[in-house]
Order: C-alpha cells, then sequence, then structure tokens
C-alpha cells in the first residue's frame, strides 16, 4: 500500500477508540492538555526507536537518556539508583524478583488494595501473597502488616496512593515494621510518584512515601502516568546499588554472548526513553508543578461537585484519584450512560469493605472542563435506571471445567444492547475464580 493509504486506514481504525485526549477518558490514559507534547515525543521516539537497550555499551546515547531520567526521579523523591521499565507492572515485578532472591518458599505481605501487578509477580516467581484487610479508610493498619508478616516474608507493601481509591498507606509506620525485620519495603508510588511531590509544594499534606522514610527499600513510579510522557516507560528506584543488584540477570550458560539485562527485557527499544527524556526536558520542574496545579484544581472542583450530586467518594483521596460510589445508584448503569455522552468512567467490582463504584482518573486536561463532566453526570443520574440480571445463570459454572460451549452459553444470554452494565453485572456476582476464568475465555475471543 502507498504511504497515505497506510495513514489513512489506521486513522479511520482509530476513530473507533477512547479519546486520549481532552479528558474524557478517566482510566488507562493520563492527558497533560499541552498540544507540543505529542510531537515532541514522536519525533523524538522515531530518532531512537531503531536503537537497542539490550548493550548500554553500543548505544551511549540511550545509557545516557536513561541516567539522566533516573536521576530525575531520584531527586524528586530524594534518593535511590534504579532503571527504566516499560511500565508500572514491570516496576513492581522487579521489585518482587529482587526481593526474592534465592529464598525457598517467600512470601510478600501487602493490602488488598494493593496492586494486582504484585499478584501477578508473585503467580510468576513462585511466592505466597498474604493480603491484609484494610479499614474503613480503605487503608491498612500497620499492626496489622506487623502480624501477617512470617519467617519466610521478603517483602512488605505499600501504596502511594491505591488505585482503587486514591488513598495513601501509612508508609512510615510500615518501613519502620518491615525494617525492624530486615524485610524489605516497596512503595507502589506509580500513579502518585511524580504527582504528589509536587502537590505538596502546593500545600496538600500526605502521609510521606519517599527515601525520606527510613526503611523504604525501593519505589516504582510510571512516567507515562503524571510526567505525561508516551506509554511503555516506568522507573524502579532501589535504595542502593546493593539492592538492586538481585534485580540483574547474567547468563553465560550457551555459546553466544553472555546475556545481560537489567529489566525483564532483553531488547529494549530506544524508542520509549528517547521519548520520556525529551517529555521530561520540555516540560521541566516549573512546568510539572503548573501541571500539578491545573490537576490539583481539577479534583477539587469534581469532589465539590460529586458531593453536591449527592454520590460519595469512597476514603478520603489526598491525589488524583477517585471513587464514586451511591447506594441509589447502579454504578454500571450509570458508566453506560456517561459513555453515551462521550465520558469514559472504570466501573469497579465490590471487594470486601469497598462497594461498586465508579473510578475517576483526574488529569491537567480536566482542568477548565470539570462543569461539562458534571454536566453529563447529572444528565446521566437522571436518565439512569437499575439493569435487572439473572445471576443464577452462573450456578453450576466451575473455573476448573468450564468449555467453551459453556461460556457461548453464558455470553448469549446476556443482554448488552444497552452497553456493559449487565455483563458487569453479572461478573461482578460470580466468585473471584470464576470472574477470572470467564475473562480469560473473553480475552481468548478477542485475540482469535
Amino acid at each position: 500500500m502507498p504511504v497515505d493509504q497506510v495513514l489513512t486506514e489506521l486513522r479511520k481504525l482509530r476513530e473507533h477508540d477512547l479519546p486520549t485526549h481532552g479528558g474524557r477518558t478517566m482510566a488507562y490514559v493520563y492527558d497533560s492538555g499541552l498540544d507540543e507534547l505529542d510531537d515532541l515525543a514522536a519525533r523524538a521516539h522515531a530518532l531512537a526507536s531503531s536503537t537497542n537497550g539490550l548493550d548500554p555499551t553500543a548505544f551511549p546515547s540511550l545509557l545516557r537518556m536513561e541516567n539522566e531520567i533516573v536521576g530525575t526521579a531520584a531527586r524528586l523523591l530524594n534518593g535511590g539508583v534504579g532503571q527504566v521499565t516499560s511500565g508500572g507492572t514491570e516496576s513492581c515485578m522487579l521489585a518482587v524478583l529482587a526481593a526474592r532472591g534465592d529464598a525457598e518458599r517467600p512470601s510478600i505481605v501487602l493490602p488488598v488494595t494493593a496492586h494486582a501487578a504484585f499478584h501477578k509477580a508473585a503467580h510468576y516467581f513462585g511466592i505466597r501473597t498474604i493480603p491484609v484487610p484494610v479499614g474503613a479508610d480503605f487503608r491498612v493498619d500497620p499492626a496489622d502488616v506487623r502480624a501477617a508478616i512470617d519467617d519466610d516474608t521478603v517483602l512488605v507493601v505499600a501504596s502511594a496512593p491505591s488505585y482503587a481509591h486514591g488513598v495513601v498507606d501509612p508508609v512510615t509506620d510500615i518501613a519502620a515494621i518491615a525494617g525492624d525485620r530486615g524485610i524489605r519495603c516497596h512503595v507502589d508510588a506509580c500513579i502518585g510518584g511524580w504527582v504528589l511531590p509536587y502537590f505538596g509544594r502546593l500545600g496538600v499534606e500526605f502521609e510521606p512515601f519517599d527515601f525520606t522514610v527510613p526503611g523504604v527499600t525501593s519505589i516504582s513510579v510510571d512516567l507515562h502516568k503524571y510526567a505525561y510522557c508516551p506509554k511503555g516507560t516506568s522507573v524502579l528506584l532501589h535504595a542502593s546499588s546493593e539492592l538492586r543488584r538481585t534485580q540483574y540477570f547474567a547468563s553465560a550458560a550457551w555459546p553466544g554472548y553472555t546475556m545481560l539485562n537489567s529489566t525483564m527485557q532483553s531488547t529494549r527499544s530506544g524508542g520509549p526513553i528517547a521519548a520520556a527524556w525529551a517529555v521530561l526536558r520540555h516540560v521541566g520542574d516549573e512546568g510539572y508543578l503548573e501541571l500539578a496545579r491545573r490537576t490539583l484544581c481539577a479534583v477539587r472542583a469534581l469532589r465539590i461537585g460529586i458531593d453536591d450530586l449527592g454520590l460519595r467518594v469512597l476514603g478520603d483521596p489526598v491525589s488524583t484519584l477517585l471513587a464514586v460510589t451511591s447506594p441509589d445508584v447502579d454504578p454500571f448503569a450509570l458508566a453506560d450512560k456517561m459513555r453515551a455522552r462521550g465520558w469514559y468512567v472504570q466501573p469497579q467490582f465490590a471487594f470486601q469493605n469497598s462497594p461498586t463504584n465508579l473510578h475517576l482518573t483526574v488529569t491537567a486536561a480536566n482542568h477548565g472542563n470539570e462543569n461539562l463532566f458534571l454536566d453529563a453526570l447529572r444528565e446521566s443520574l437522571a436518565d439512569t435506571a437499575p439493569v435487572a440480571v439473572d445471576t443464577s445463570i452462573l450456578d453450576g459454572l466451575d473455573p476448573e471445567t468450564l468449555t467453551a460451549e459453556q461460556f457461548d452459553a453464558l455470553m448469549g444470554a446476556v443482554d448488552m444492547s444497552a452497553g456493559m452494565a449487565a455483563v458487569n453485572t453479572l461478573l461482578e456476582a460470580a466468585p473471584a475464580k470464576l470472574r477470572e476464568r470467564l475473562l480469560i475465555e473473553f480475552l481468548g475471543r478477542l485475540y482469535s
């Protein structure tokens, strides 16, 4: 195909995607509202996309850019050495891997609100998870963390903030408990790591979580979130090079080059590194402070408006994430009504003491558009009715023996004509293991 035809086809395909600019997709994407960032990042990415981060001696430009990116993150979080990774999940997984070492029956202690990436790491690396319940404020009690630690625990996790509710765990107490036991403490600041320090400069008070806290041994912070870099860049910081060493992998057990990797990947495109480096240099410290100010204004305006509409924000979030619910509204149906009005809000299933709710990720692009969102929310509330679903169709389904025919019959019985509310209602009613199995089956159908 000619170049123009290929690009025209690509643009046509993109017409069906959620919008990535304008603040209307309040999950998955982070929009600075700065028009020039996309072009800068794309041009920087193109300049380095053919390079390979596998060997930093072969491409010293990537080595320098990565060191400067990590150095910027370290200055923001008051210490550490580290690497650029492909995203928050890889950063969290590497933190778990580094802590695991050669332990025979390792366990990690984590609040139930910790990101699922830690469960993924445990699944991949053969580690037991010891989840700890959270209180009514969705923060974990340090005493419960202390009680959960066993002789095999290699890592304790805290969030700054948690994704589901936007609250910061009591990192100081948790890190002290871990330190007393000689155990590593990882702070998952994938979301808050780049924005909370600026919020602090704007007067927001929150639990300290960086390397000034004794006992914190590693921190993950995503650049493709509130550093507003293109997707595929995060930073994992360790408190020292010694702690980082067990993250690295080397193998001379074959006749080729000795494999030496700093992350989960071997070949790594230099494109994302160059794009992140360019964005960080362009925006700069004062630029990020201004973006944080806009984001904070948007969060505060939306929270006031949500309260005025009779909805409830769960917990007391100090960051940029809001979990919104009401006993009088079907959140799944409300999400569909909002999407019909051009806004994507992310449904979150009920879990232990957290009721069904809608997740909002607020970015700088939402500043100035708060009333547009609140008007759409007001109209959607007036237009929302509960969706009736016969959840008895789940009876008898076993996640271990579920067949393709059973899955097809289940999907055929769900009315999706009005949106995803019926599907989400059914999934919420399914036990966790069955829900996971159904979604895995669904994912396999998408990629076939």
